[in-house]
């Protein structure tokens, strides 16, 4: 069984380039969306590396913009239609990085093909009660105009609350964009926002939708009960806070304790050091 990891890129190159000759592995390929608002020339020559292709048809990506879902999601149906035949869907952003050996990663993803593996929590979770603006209110997230903001608070003022338009129990959570879903799961994604228009209207207007709209969609499926709360990804996400903690080198213990596959996010900007002991870690793994 292979594992298409499709990675989400808008900075750092050369880190990039580190995970992916750091996951390097018979049965991994590796497909890289670049931000369109980013210059590609200088990724491009990570397309000589073993397994590495990019994604074709980018998208500019806004944070917290339904651009940023509309991209994990075309970049997924492009891989789907690759004559590769993949067992699992790794969906890893440029600032992620393996905690186990790349053996340990394909054991493990071998060993439950069945599974997928998604962070969510229930709508009536702490969580929610601050997520509900994300469909309630419109946002203009992904449109540049002069007035934007004003125009977004007086269509908040004068409209009324908007509802989710589709009969679902609502799931997400802070953790919940980054993903490992098997290919059934992938299959039904995929046709899911193919066939629901009705959504795709909605969610123009939504915030952070990457971290609903896919756990949301999964629950509600008939695959739900093969679907488990776990992300596999060691992220420190503190209260309050819209982005998760940058990883440094005194979270190293924790991060190994965590038993989780991957971490995110690093950056070598900051700190190198963290990098080179996981590989240090890593690679005792091997040599055992």
């Amino acid at each position: 069984m292979r594992i298409a990891h499709i990675i989400i890129a808008h900075k750092n190159p050369e880190q990039l380039n580190r995970l992916l000759l750091k996951m390097q592995h018979p049965d991994f390929d590796f497909y890289i969306h670049v931000d369109k608002k980013v210059d590609i020339k200088p990724y491009e020559f990570m397309g000589a590396i073993q397994g590495v292709r990019f994604i074709q048809h980018r998208s500019i990506c806004n944070w917290g913009g339904y651009s940023t879902l509309q991209a994990m999601m075309s970049s997924l149906k492009e891989v789907l239609l690759n004559e590769t035949e993949y067992g699992f869907y790794n969906l890893l952003s440029a600032q992620d990085y393996p905690l186990k050996s790349n053996d340990e990663i394909n054991d493990f993803f071998q060993q439950n093909k069945d599974k997928s593996f998604i962070y969510y929590e229930a709508e009536d979770s702490r969580w929610w009660e601050g997520a509900v603006y994300r469909f309630q209110r419109y946002h203009l997230t992904d449109f540049n105009f002069s007035g934007k903001f004003f125009i977004e608070n007086m269509l908040n003022k004068i409209l009324p609350v908007r509802k989710f338009p589709l009969a679902m129990k609502l799931y997400g959570g802070s953790k919940s964009s980054w993903w490992s879903i098997n290919k059934k799961c992938a299959v039904y994604l995929a046709n899911y926002f193919d066939t629901e228009h009705k959504i795709k209207k909605f969610l123009k207007f939504c915030w952070g939708t990457d971290e609903f709209v896919i756990p949301t969609i999964l629950m509600n499926s008939p695959l739900k009960d093969y679907i488990v709360n776990d992300n596999l990804r060691y992220i420190d996400f503190p209260d309050g806070m819209a982005n998760p903690r940058i990883l440094r080198l005194a979270d190293l213990d924790k991060m190994l304790s965590s038993n989780m596959l991957f971490a995110r996010k690093f950056d070598t900007g900051i700190d190198i050091d963290i990098l080179a002991a996981i590989d240090e870690h890593t690679s005792q793994i091997n040599r055992a």
